[in-house]
C-alpha cells in the first residue's frame, strides 16, 4: 500500500487527482464544502471527512486543490483547518494555480508550524487529468519535493523541481500565459475561416496536421467547432489567472501583449455570462465581432 493522502477540494481537478491516487493504491480521505463531491469520493472507494482537519488526520501527504490561495490559507490556516489536524513533517502540496508571492508567504508560516510546503501546480485540464496526462511543477524544498514524488506519480504522468517556494507557482503561470496565447491564435484563425465559409471540420485537420499544430488544438478545436463549452476549467478561473500573469509582468517589467488581449476578451465574456463555460467559449466573442451569430 503506497500511503494515506489526505485532500481538500474536490472539484473538478480534485476528482480526478482522487481517482487516481485510488487506482494506483493510496487511501484517500478528503473534504469539500460540496457534499455531493464527498458521495463522489466516497463511491470511487475512498473516505469521506468532516472539515480539512479531519482530512489530514493520519497522513503523511495532503494535496489541496482549490480555486484561490486564499481559500487555501482558510483551508490550511482557518478554524478547523489543516493545521489543527497535522502531524509535525507533513508534506502538503498545493496545486492551486496562485501568485508566487502569496505561495512563498503561506509556506514560511507552515514551515514555523512544523508543516513542510510545496507549490505544485498542475499543467493540464481536468479531462487530462482523469487520463493521468498531466505534470506537476513545483516550488520548495528539494528534499521535500523527493519526498513527495511518490505522491506526483499517483496523478501525473511526470513532475519537475523548479526551485524555491514560488517557482512553481510561477511556472505555472508562465505555461498558462503561452496556452492562453495559442487559444487566442486558435478562435483568431477558425473565426476566420468560418466568415470564409470553409470546410470547417477540414481545417481544423490541416492546422493540427500542419506546422501550426498544438495541443490547444487537440483539447479546445472541436469543442470551438461545435460550440460545446461544458467545462474542463471554466472562463472566470482563466480570467482570474490571467490577471496574476499581468502582475507578474508589472513586477518583473516584462512585455505581456497578447496576455492583455486575452485579459480583455475574457473580461468580455464573463461579462456577457460566459463565466462558468470552458475557454473556447471565446470563439464566440470572436464570432459576434465577426458579425456571425451568436450559437450558444
Amino acid at each position: 500500500m503506497p500511503g494515506r493522502v489526505g485532500m481538500v477540494g474536490l472539484g473538478l481537478m480534485g476528482q480526478a487527482f482522487s481517482a487516481n491516487l485510488l487506482k494506483a493504491g493510496f487511501e484517500v480521505q478528503g473534504f469539500d464544502v460540496d457534499s455531493r463531491r464527498m458521495d463522489e469520493l466516497k463511491r470511487r472507494g475512498g473516505k469521506p471527512a468532516d472539515s480539512p482537519a479531519a482530512a489530514v488526520r493520519g497522513v503523511r501527504w495532503m494535496i489541496t486543490s482549490l480555486p484561490t490561495i486564499e481559500i487555501v490559507r482558510q483551508a490550511v490556516l482557518g478554524p478547523g483547518g489543516v493545521a489543527e489536524g497535522a502531524e509535525k513533517g507533513l508534506l502538503l502540496a498545493d496545486t492551486t494555480t496562485a501568485r508566487p508571492e502569496d505561495s512563498a508567504a503561506l509556506a514560511a508560516e507552515l514551515t514555523a508550524r512544523g508543516i513542510r510546503f510545496m507549490d505544485a501546480s498542475v499543467s493540464g485540464t481536468s479531462t487530462m487529468a482523469w487520463e493521468k496526462d498531466l505534470i506537476v511543477v513545483a516550488g520548495g524544498k528539494e528534499e521535500d519535493f523527493d519526498a513527495l514524488e511518490p505522491l506526483f506519480a499517483g496523478f501525473s504522468k511526470g513532475a519537475y523541481y523548479l526551485g524555491a517556494h514560488g517557482s512553481g507557482a510561477r511556472a505555472k503561470l508562465i505555461i498558462n500565459l503561452v496556452l492562453l496565447g495559442n487559444r487566442l491564435a486558435l478562435a483568431e484563425g477558425l473565426t476566420l475561416g468560418m466568415k470564409a465559409d470553409m470546410k470547417m471540420e477540414t481545417l481544423l485537420t490541416v492546422l493540427k496536421e500542419g506546422a501550426a499544430g498544438s495541443k490547444a488544438m487537440d483539447q479546445k478545436g472541436e469543442k470551438m467547432l461545435k460550440a460545446e463549452y461544458s467545462p474542463e476549467s471554466r472562463l472566470t478561473t482563466s480570467y482570474k489567472d490571467v490577471g496574476l500573469m499581468l502582475e507578474q509582468g508589472r513586477r518583473l517589467n516584462s512585455p505581456l501583449f497578447v496576455t492583455s488581449l486575452y485579459a480583455q476578451l475574457a473580461q468580455m465574456g464573463v461579462a456577457k455570462g460566459y463565466a462558468d463555460s470552458d475557454p473556447a467559449c471565446i470563439i464566440e466573442l470572436m464570432r459576434e465581432m465577426a458579425g456571425l451569430p451568436r450559437r450558444k
